[in-house]
């Protein structure tokens, strides 16, 4: 009977652990993506405040060339600590300028030139900092505004819609590989692709998971998990009354693209519009072998479209 554990032990660990140490040995072939960098960059450095929650915020505000007015975009982050340097919203901020659109990117608290802490925030503590940001744009007096929108990247695409529910006078809602399923969906589906990357065969990776994100949720990131709970964007999404576009990608193994798709447009509102990049991964980059772009011009340009043709 020793015998046979020792054996079924054994074989364990190999089915287990051999994919993981021939993936490592093997190494992960690296792709050089091309985006906007900070210093090629046009930008005003501007400051506000979190009334609601005592909070002095920094950013960076584009502004398109000409007189205006120009329709306006407030970026709201994904997850972790954000950097002005960060190519991926540079690309966006970069090209929405360009096409005269305004965009205010703002620090994310806690980081950068901003205050406060992220790390003990709810996603509707975050929301407040996208409103404080709306009403810098709608009481400042240096550039015209037609309209202003959200525009949600990644996580930030949890929080649009809660600022979306909450405010007024918003003209649109852009959500960039936002899920839709809840927190707990989400992170489950994220560290099983984590780990079918370093190597674990899928099924196996899918069981691993589980206790995986447990031992994060109640130890390693027990603060985060204790403000946000198992967040669902969903009840957010259908009180919305704002034309949205909700852009996802094929391969992401981030966000469950399949299934935030069906679930937004299992809500039956015409106002939302859903479209699934093919190739593309979190950062809607261009699919192996047709370009290295972060993010890929046909999204931008669905962006940029969607945008103006709701400014018309």
């Amino acid at each position: 009977m020793k015998k046979f554990l020792t054996v079924s032990l054994s074989a364990l660990l190999i089915i287990v652990l051999g994919p993981v140490l021939f993936q490592q040995l093997r190494g992960a072939e690296q792709r050089v993506l091309e985006g906007e960098t900070l210093d090629a960059t046009r930008f005003e450095e501007i400051r506000f405040r979190n009334e609601a929650q005592s909070i002095d915020l920094g950013g960076m505000l584009f502004v398109p060339r000409g007189t205006g007015p120009y329709p306006a975009a407030v970026v709201i982050h994904g997850s972790g600590t954000s950097s002005r340097a960060n190519r991926w919203y540079l690309t966006l901020t970069h090209f929405l300028q360009d096409n005269g659109i305004l965009v205010l990117l703002p620090d994310k608290r806690g980081s950068e030139k901003s205050g406060g802490d992220w790390h003990h925030a709810s996603f509707e503590d975050l929301a407040t900092d996208t409103a404080a940001a709306i009403r810098f744009l709608e009481t400042q007096r240096r550039v015209k505004i037609s309209r202003i929108g959200l525009i949600g990247m990644s996580q930030g695409g949890w929080i649009a819609p809660i600022v979306a529910s909450q405010s007024t006078g918003l003209s649109y809602l852009v959500s960039v590989v936002g899920s839709s399923v809840s927190a707990h969906q989400q992170f489950l589906y994220e560290e099983d692709h984590n780990l079918r990357q370093l190597g674990v065969l899928p099924g196996i990776s899918g069981i691993l998971a589980g206790p995986a994100t447990f031992i994060s949720r109640n130890w390693l990131q027990r603060d985060f998990w204790s403000a946000v709970g198992d967040f669902d964007p969903l009840p957010y999404w259908s009180k919305l009354e704002l034309p949205a576009l909700a852009l996802f990608g094929e391969v992401d193994t981030n966000v469950p693209s399949a299934r935030s798709a069906e679930r937004l447009r299992g809500l039956n509102k015409p106002g939302i519009t859903v479209r699934i990049y093919e190739g593309s991964g979190h950062a809607l980059q261009d699919p192996p072998g047709n370009g290295n772009s972060l993010l890929r011009e046909e999204a931008l340009t669905d962006i940029r479209d969607f945008i103006l043709a709701v400014d018309d």
